[in-house]
Formats: structure tokens, sequence, C-alpha cells
């Protein structure tokens, strides 16, 4: 008897497509009730097919040097490539709802400080060894604010007559930087190679997520010196603003690191305390809100706020202080600090549960005072598995942290991707920071795919820009988008509207960003329609 070919065909792809849209089903672009426009339908699919042919012209073209491009591959190496292609150019004019995770050390273009430093006659530089052509990688400026009284008329790093260690106006050492490393243009070069990582370091010699890390930490070091100067803090802060929302970000929760206790004044002494800090971040949120209204652009920046953080190498005594520090500013700023987090290489520094004690102690103290500073940790920016680094992520959960940073490791331990589906917790997912931090070796490696398809909420966010050259949220997006198949148009909406429905906003101010949000996202899908090919 003769058997029926093609009704059997019809059943298995009718059950193939079932069990695909099954599958995807949890994802959030696909459990929400709003449907997609049928504009948004049409858009999704010419962005799609923008992105299938540039797959097969752009990254199959040759590119001197780059040996074996493809889409969401190495960032760094990659970069002049995502440059040229339409979906970058497409992505860059998309509203990006809200960005979560973003250390403000390093949030602004290094050469933006570099000239802004320049500004400033109370900024010097020195090096602790000299300098020279060998050494230039290693031999880290050191910058400093300094009172009028220490000024020097140290002309120069590099000349045979400079003693090592001396202070040097910032200005003259870039005037007297030896022609043979550069002159000028070669003082940018080291000022910029200090306070960021290339692809060599990278992708070679430091390949692996400890050595990746040394040079990483270090570019912190180096930038303290400038950016913790109040004339410079305030500029910074301000650029930062600016430039976030050129890239279509609205409203910003940043991460301050408190652990230095005093910033220098323009009088160059240490002696500005948190508390200036912060009312400064502050004046500065208003000062730019106030800019944009008078463009008639109020809609474009909601504001900003501050997830209060310190460092996981303090003793559990020593955090009481940072605790109490956070309780007081909660108190005489209550709009702007939002959270407390604790930040650092997780695999090297102490876990969350060596501060236990202090954390639920911090936690007694708010209700004395009346006070509530959720906790959103740093948890699972590891490769391990069972290693303290990955525990953290069940600390971070039974503490009841409101959000993960990085979550890299989260997919590994299936009870808590559905305790984080079922209990609204975000993955505040920095795509770019884990590739070239090593935990990746490309985004098509990367485990954001999981998470989407386990239906968990995530937030893509930047992480550290100023470091890794990748301002904005553009990039992260395209190599989200450009590494799956499955992610579409509505996939990095959802994104998008997750970083505002799981910000710290209040309900009002979530309604009030999610209304702007949609008009904009709107706006943004009649740009692609405009595209043709």
């Amino acid at each position: 008897m003769a058997l029926n070919v093609s009704a059997d065909v019809a059943d298995h792809l009718a059950g193939r497509a079932a069990l695909i849209a099954n599958d995807r089903g949890m994802r959030r672009e696909n459990a929400s009730a709003k449907a997609r426009s049928t504009k948004e339908v049409e858009a999704d699919r010419i962005l799609r097919e923008i992105r299938t042919k540039e797959a097969e012209t752009i990254w199959r073209e040759d590119h001197p040097d780059i040996k074996h491009p493809l889409p969401g591959m190495e960032f760094l190496t990659g970069k002049s490539i995502i440059l040229k292609t339409r979906v970058f150019e497409i992505l860059s004019k998309m509203p990006k709802g809200a960005l979560l995770h973003a250390h403000l050390d390093a949030m602004v273009n290094t050469r933006f400080l570099l000239e802004l430093s320049l500004k400033y006659p109370f900024i010097h530089v020195r090096v602790l060894e000299p300098l020279t052509a060998d050494n230039l990688e290693t031999n880290l400026p050191v910058f400093r604010a300094l009172p009028a009284s220490e000024f020097t008329e140290h002309s120069s790093l590099t000349d045979a007559s400079y003693p090592v260690g001396a202070w040097v106006p910032l200005a003259n050492a870039r005037r007297g930087f030896a022609p043979e490393l550069g002159g000028e243009e070669g003082f940018d070069k080291w000022f910029i190679d200090a306070l960021t990582i290339n692809p060599t370091q990278a992708y070679d010699t430091h390949n692996t997520v400890e050595k990746i890390w040394l040079k990483f930490v270090s570019t912190f070091a180096t930038s303290t010196g400038l950016i913790r100067v109040e004339p410079i803090w305030r500029a910074y802060i301000k650029e930062f603003f600016l430039s976030s929302i050129a890239d279509g970000i609205s409203y910003i929760e940043v991460r301050i690191n408190f652990l230095f206790k005093f910033m220098f004044g323009a009088d160059g002494q240490e002696n500005i305390p948190h508390r200036d800090w912060v009312r400064i971040f502050g004046e500065v949120v208003q000062d730019v809100k106030e800019e944009m209204k008078k463009q008639g652009r109020e809609h474009v920046f909601l504001g900003a706020k501050i997830i209060y953080s310190t460092i996981k190498s303090l003793t559990p005594e020593g955090l009481d202080w940072y605790t109490e520090d956070c309780i007081a500013l909660k108190k005489e700023f209550p709009d702007l600090i939002i959270g407390f987090d604790l930040v650092g290489p997780e695999n090297t520094l102490k876990p969350i549960i060596y501060y236990l004690e202090p954390l639920l102690h911090f936690r007694e103290r708010q209700k004395e005072e009346g006070v509530d500073i959720p906790f959103i940790f740093h948890a699972g920016e590891t490769l391990g598995d069972g290693t303290e680094a990955d525990l953290n992520l069940y600390d971070a959960i039974l503490l009841g942290t409101k959000r993960i940073g990085h979550g890299y490791s989260l997919i590994k331990h299936p009870k808590l991707v559905d305790i984080c589906r079922e209990r609204g917790i975000a993955v505040e997912v920095c795509p770019i920071s884990n590739e070239i931090l090593r935990l990746t070796s490309s985004m098509l490696m990367h485990p954001l795919p999981a998470l989407l398809n386990n239906g968990v909420p995530v937030a893509l966010c930047s992480d550290d820009p100023a470091v890794f050259g990748n301002m904005g949220l553009t990039f992260d997006f395209f190599q989200v988008f450009v590494a799956s198949e499955v992610n579409g148009l509505s996939t990095l909406g959802a994104l998008a509207r997750d970083s505002i429905e799981f910000s710290m906003l209040s309900p009002e101010e979530k309604n009030k960003l999610l209304t702007v949000f949609e008009k904009q996202w709107e706006e943004f899908v009649d740009y692609v329609l405009t595209y043709t090919e």
C-alpha cells in the first residue's frame, strides 16, 4: 500500500512549526500581549534582509589584517567593519530606553577626557621610571591635581633632565613629549592607550580572564587622578549624559565607586566629601534636563540616578563605614541614591557571602532609618561553575537583589533561571564587555540567547564603554542582533522596554518613560521603513 508521503510531510512541518513556536513562547517579545503592528512586521523583515545581505557581502569581503571576519566576531577587531554596515547606521537611530549597568569611571570618550584635563593648569602628571619606546605600554602615567604652592615648571616627562617621579604640568608634558616618541600625537596615544584596551591586548598578550583584568583594572587606577577632580567631575558627568542622549538613551542608573572618601577640589586639596559628589551629580542632571527643555527636547532625557558602590576588597568591618555613608546619602538625596552594589573582579576578590553579616546589618539599619536601598549586585561574571564567583548568584538572589549585574554563569543554574523569570529579576547583560574581558570568544558563543529563550528579563548594557571604545549602546545592540537569526526588531524593542520596566524608577516615572519610548519606537519603525533594497 502506498504511503501518503505528502500528508506525512505536512504533519511533520506542522509539528515542527508548533514545536518551534512553543519553544520560543517564553521569549519576552513573544510573551507580550501587545501585538506587533503591520509596520513593525514589515520593518522587521527589512532589517533582517539587510542583515542577511551584509552577512553575505560586507562580512565576506577581503578586509586587510582581519582574519575570518563574521558578524558577531571579536568587537575590537570587527569594529571597523561594523561601522561600514547599514545595520549599525539604522540601530544608531534606535531608542534604547534605559542604561542600567554602567560605571561612571569609564563612561566618557578618552580623547574628550584628555582635552578636558588639558584645560586645567592644576592637573599634573608623572612617571615612576624613565619613558622609552620599549615601555610606553607598561609605564603608565600618574595624574593628580596639585595646589598652586606645589605647581612645577618641569617642561617634559621625556627629557634627559627630567627627575623621575617629579610632577609635570599636563600641558607641558604634552608639548614636551619627545619627537622620537611621537611628539604631541605620541603623548595623546600614550594617554589613550593607558585608559583603553586594544585588540592585541584583548586577543593576544592578555588573552585570559586573569591577564585582561590586570589591564582593565589599570585603566581605572590611571583615570582616577583625573575624573575625581571637582571641575572635571562636573564636566565629565555632563558629557556622559549628552553622549548617552545622542545614542538614544533616555534614563541612566550609574554605579559610582565611593571607595575613595574624598575628591580633589580645584585648589588641589583632597577635601570634597561624598555628599558633594552626589550634589554635583544632581545639579548636572538638572542642568542637562533644562538644556534639553530649551531645545524643545525635554522628552529625550528623564534623568539619572546612582547605585552606590564600593570594592569587594574591604574587610567586613570596613564595609560598615560605607553602608552607613550610603544611608546618610540616601536620606539627604532620596531621589538620587537608588541601590547598593559591591564591585570588582569576582574571580579574585571576596565573594558576597564574605560580607553577609554587614549586609544583613545594613538591611536592618535601613529599617531603623526609614529608608529603602535595594541591593543590585554584580554576580556570576565568571566562567566558573561552583566557584565562589559563580555562587555569588545564590547569595545575591537570597539577599533580594533587584537585578543581577552580568550574570554570565546564570544559565548553568536552571533553578536560578526559573527564579529570575518568575520573580522578575532582570539580568544586566554587557555583551561587549563580556567578550573583551575573555568570558567568551565572540557573541555567537555568548549565553544571552539561552536567557532570552528562557524568558529571563534582560537589559542590554555597556558596562565600561570608554575602556572598550563602544560609546553608548548601539554597538551592544548591533552585536546581539547580528549574532542570532532568532533576534529581530521586536527582540531589540523588548530589550529596550525591559530596561525601563526593570529600572528603579517609580511606577509613575516608568509609565512616563514608556509613553515617550513608544512614540520614539513608532518613529524609529517608520525610519526603518525608509530603507528599501
